[in-house]
């Protein structure tokens, strides 16, 4: 079965801690899981993202949807990372 891995995007604020350490975190998973390659984005470049996440980041978007708000979850991230 091949499955499309999609975009990955993470948005980002300079000078964020939690944002580096969600992007270790995930770069952690990268190197057990086929994760597409990661974007990044810092929030403040871009009206529509601050409007919609300015006060939530870090976000990680899977083709433009949210599946991790703040705090990455390697569980779930494996889930739907998951190739069968």
């Amino acid at each position: 079965m091949t499955v499309n891995p999609g975009r990955l995007m993470l948005l980002t604020r300079e000078g964020c801690g939690l944002c580096e350490e969600f992007a270790d975190e995930l770069a952690q998973l990268g190197g057990t899981l086929a994760l597409p390659p990661l974007e990044t984005l810092d929030v403040d470049s871009d009206p529509e993202m601050l409007r919609r996440y300015g006060h939530k980041i870090p976000v990680l978007l899977w083709d433009g949807a949210p599946i991790a708000v703040t705090r990455l979850d390697p569980g779930e991230i494996e889930r739907l990372f998951h190739v069968r």
